[in-house]
């Protein structure tokens, strides 16, 4: 387990939050967010050149990755679904010349969400976004391939769901996943983020709203001894 919450100094954290459409950025100390188009041709390099033009200005230590793929001791396992190639064995460590940990970009929005207990997030977006915090420890998860009906949850609530089945059945399909998702896990706190929440202006009991910005208070708290780490104890489990 890898504690985020240690003592307060000086090391200041530069987020890259990587989506499909855009790559967002947040440094320490800066109210400011930036951002640069990501697309289907992004790939380590191409991110790397942009970081590097969109970041000028800013002054940071280390880099916090929220990646959307699956994760395993800060690297990914396969290349994103939507983005290029080249991802897997990349060394973005020696690429920045900076320490850098990267985590699934759900489980990313997941720590910068929590409060206490047993929490669920969901990220309702290109797919399914899952990840759990029980007790202050972060756990990644792949809820979004489970069967569900004909298909999987993710092809029902994520966005091939929405525009196959419509705003009004794709609300109903959401409020029943996660019925059932609550009922096998039993968290205290459900937060439903992602791009597509904005679409359920009535959220299904015992949840709460999450905001995308999250994100980057979730990649400073990956990092120990950072002036954003001044609430909350979590631990990121070994998958990260």
């Amino acid at each position: 387990m890898i504690s985020v919450l240690l003592n307060i100094c000086r090391i200041k954290v530069l987020v890259l939050d990587i989506g499909g459409t855009h790559v967002k950025l947040a440094v320490t100390g800066k109210r400011e967010h930036r951002k640069f188009i990501s697309g289907p041709n992004l790939t380590p390099a191409l991110l790397l050149s942009g970081v590097h033009e969109h970041a000028d200005g800013w002054n940071y230590d280390a880099i916090s990755i929220g990646y959307p793929g699956p994760v395993w001791h800060h690297r990914p396992l396969t290349d994103p679904m939507n983005l290029g190639i080249g991802w897997v064995g990349f060394d973005f460590s020696a690429a920045f010349k900076r320490p850098v940990k990267i985590i699934n970009d759900a489980a990313m929005q997941a720590l910068g969400s929590y409060r206490s207990g047993r929490m669920l997030f969901l990220g309702l977006g290109t797919g399914l976004g899952s990840a759990m915090i029980m007790d202050g420890v972060l756990e990644p998860m792949e809820l979004g391939h489970l069967p569900y009906q004909r298909a999987t949850f993710e092809d029902y609530i994520g966005i091939r769901g929405l525009k196959k089945y419509g705003k009004e059945k794709w609300k109903k399909f959401v409020m029943d996943v996660v019925k059932r998702l609550a009922a096998a896990l039993e968290p205290d706190d459900i937060v439903l983020g992602g791009g597509n929440v904005h679409n359920l202006k009535a959220l299904p009991p015992g949840c709460r709203r999450g905001d995308n910005d999250n994100a980057f208070l979730g990649g400073f708290r990956l990092w120990p001894k950072t002036k954003a780490l001044n609430q909350h104890n979590c631990k990121v489990s070994n998958t990260q």
